[in-house]
């Protein structure tokens, strides 16, 4: 009985050993993700038999903050910088894990856009028309949101080229944007839903991938996609969680699935899910889908994503100031 009890407790521990764990990845990435990394994950697995991914979603800052307070992931597809750094000031990432990666750890990126009911009837072309008291605009919570922030940050670019320096001109434009919001979701998926399922707002702004998304699944007879005359270019970070990944022994695997990727067959899934993505044969195919547009940066316009942190989304920041109570 006892030499029974001993090879069971055996067993148990061969059960949970680094070898069976490294069978299996947690992948947390960005709210609107979902269908994007479901077609990922069975490339992966396809190449990989006998691999398990498992998905979290949700808004990325919130992600980044479930991941302090305990979720496991092995790996991060967020959808900002700001949240892989405050996992790095947690401990849990590479203080240089934009260099273990091609283009700075971002495989693809994208840009906030526009997506209008079909035929426009608000005639919404540019920045400027979400300020009119006759439009309501929909995204989410930027306190919440990598998907929101993108958009503060890509209409407070307009607002500097419109304005120059006068931080109180640019305030008061970002504030009419933010009245002009019904609700405030907590993620990029909520706020489709609010404007596509629930039929409020005249304007959605969120990534251009989900509103190629969008008029796939609902028809392009419903909506339309507008492209501002300058938007902000929206890179797609990736790391690995190796405070996570010593502990369940799957650093080889997290790496070969970011890794993943960069492949010409990852590329080609990121550019059918309406990615822009830097492999020139892939995008050069898909380069009908994208239509031309004036991309600003976070370096060049603000100087950066840790100027932008210290500005605009600490606590008390730029941010703070104009979101308010609501």
């Amino acid at each position: 009985m006892k030499k029974l009890l001993l090879a069971s407790v055996a067993l148990a521990l061969l059960a949970i050993s680094p070898a069976r764990a490294a069978e299996k990845l947690l992948n947390a990435s960005y709210d609107i993700s979902r269908e994007l990394f479901a077609q990922i994950n069975k490339g992966f697995i396809a190449a990989h038999p006998g691999v398990t991914i498992d998905q979290s979603h949700g808004g990325s800052s919130k992600q980044a903050r479930a991941i302090l307070e305990g979720l496991e992931a092995d790996v991060v597809t967020f959808n900002q910088v700001t949240d892989i750094e405050a996992l790095v000031k947690g401990g849990f990432v590479a203080q240089d894990w934009a260099a273990k990666f091609p283009d700075n750890a971002s495989p693809y990126y994208s840009l906030p856009s526009f997506l209008v009911r079909e035929g426009n009837p608000k005639n919404v072309k540019d920045w400027d028309d979400l300020v009119r008291d006759d439009v309501k605009v929909v995204f989410p919570n930027p306190k919440t949101s990598g998907n929101a922030r993108y958009t503060y940050l890509a209409a407070t670019a307009y607002a500097k080229e419109k304005f120059g320096d006068d931080q109180e001109k640019i305030s008061a434009f970002i504030t009419k944007i933010f009245d002009n919001v019904p609700v405030f979701d907590t993620g990029g998926r909520a706020a489709t839903t609010t404007f596509v399922e629930r039929q409020i707002g005249d304007v959605l702004i969120t990534f251009e991938a989900e509103t190629h998304g969008i008029e796939k699944e609902f028809g392009t007879d419903k909506f339309d996609t507008v492209v501002p005359s300058v938007s902000l270019l929206a890179e797609f970070p990736v790391a690995v969680v190796e405070k996570v990944t010593e502990k369940h022994g799957t650093q080889e695997l997290a790496k070969s699935y970011l890794d993943y990727l960069y492949s010409p067959e990852g590329q080609k899934i990121l550019a059918e899910n309406g990615n822009r993505v830097n492999d020139k044969a892939v995008a050069e195919e898909f380069k009908a889908n994208f239509p031309e547009v004036r991309l600003v940066t976070v370096e060049d316009v603000f100087g950066g994503w840790d100027k932008v942190q210290k500005e605009h989304f600490a606590s008390g920041g730029l941010l703070d100031k104009i979101y308010g109570e609501r």
